[in-house]
């Protein structure tokens, strides 16, 4: 088992989860990266509606995100891995800890991207609830009981679960209007859930488990995508703001408590001045 600290990052293609890579990478974790898009180019699923198709490529991959880590002075590992397949989410824990036979931190960052996501309730198939549901709820249960052994019997680790607004409030407007639909709401207030009991029942035993709400965060998918369903690709932050957030919750004695809370990254990336005054604001 090797000395270096150890984190696994989903959805680190891109967006948040890439952001979160690298500031774990500059606090001095290697860095385990899991996603669908291993090469620039790749073309993948990403409509946001069951109305329409969507496989363009868009900007990021598994490998830019592991040069990104490695420039930090890092070791990174891909991994692809697909939230709706429970055997690569398995394969890609065992890889981990086969690798380097520990994983201190693991920040479920990755959701489901498909249909029903800008779909009214109406207007959506029961199996993409049942999707988002699998990607953004079960996914991550998947991987917190593939790594808790590990955790208990080093007696610490850290659960991160990146969250969202839409799992407790309501949204304002109708989906595709600049709101979202039932499949990502109830799917992301079914995560909500899993941090605090996380604290209930392992605390005593140096378990941490948080929510990570990354505020409106301008990813590639945003600039890409989410125009056309009425979310402006400006007024809010870029991913480095959850991302020095999330290092700094994993790595400052000071934000272990209460264990089990949600932390809401533009405030405490403000508060803290955890990055140079202006930087991350879009």
């Amino acid at each position: 088992m090797g000395d270096r600290r150890v984190a696994f990052v989903t959805g680190a293609s891109r967006g948040i989860g890439k952001g979160i890579a690298i500031h774990l990478a500059r606090a001095g974790f290697d860095v385990a990266i899991t996603a669908r898009t291993v090469e620039e180019g790749e073309r993948r699923e990403h409509s946001s509606t069951a109305k329409e198709s969507d496989t363009t490529s868009l900007p990021g991959s598994l490998r830019s995100t592991a040069a990104a880590v490695e420039a930090e002075g890092a070791n990174a590992l891909i991994i692809p891995a697909d939230l709706l397949d429970r055997a690569t989410l398995g394969a890609a824990a065992t890889k981990v800890l086969d690798r380097w036979g520990r994983c201190d931190v693991l920040i479920n960052n990755a959701r489901y991207i498909g249909p029903g996501h800008m779909d009214l309730i109406a207007d959506t198939p029961l199996h993409y609830f049942e999707d988002h549901l699998k990607g953004n709820a079960i996914a991550p249960m998947i991987l917190i009981k593939e790594f808790l052994p590990g955790m208990l019997e080093a007696g610490s680790g850290t659960i991160v679960n990146v969250s969202s607004a839409a799992g407790i409030i309501d949204p304002p407007a109708p989906a595709g209007k600049g709101g979202w639909g039932l499949g990502y709401a109830w799917s992301k207030a079914a995560a909500y859930r899993i941090a605090g009991l996380l604290a209930v029942e392992l605390g005593d035993r140096g378990v941490r488990a948080y929510n990570l709400e990354p505020g409106y965060v301008i990813t590639e998918r945003i600039l890409q995508d989410m125009g056309k369903f009425g979310f402006e690709p400006a007024g809010g932050v870029t991913p480095d703001v959850p991302g020095a957030v999330c290092a700094w919750l994993v790595t400052d004695p000071a934000a272990a408590e209460p264990n089990g809370r949600t932390v809401h990254a533009p405030t405490v990336c403000e508060e803290l001045g955890l990055l140079p005054k202006g930087v991350g604001i879009t």
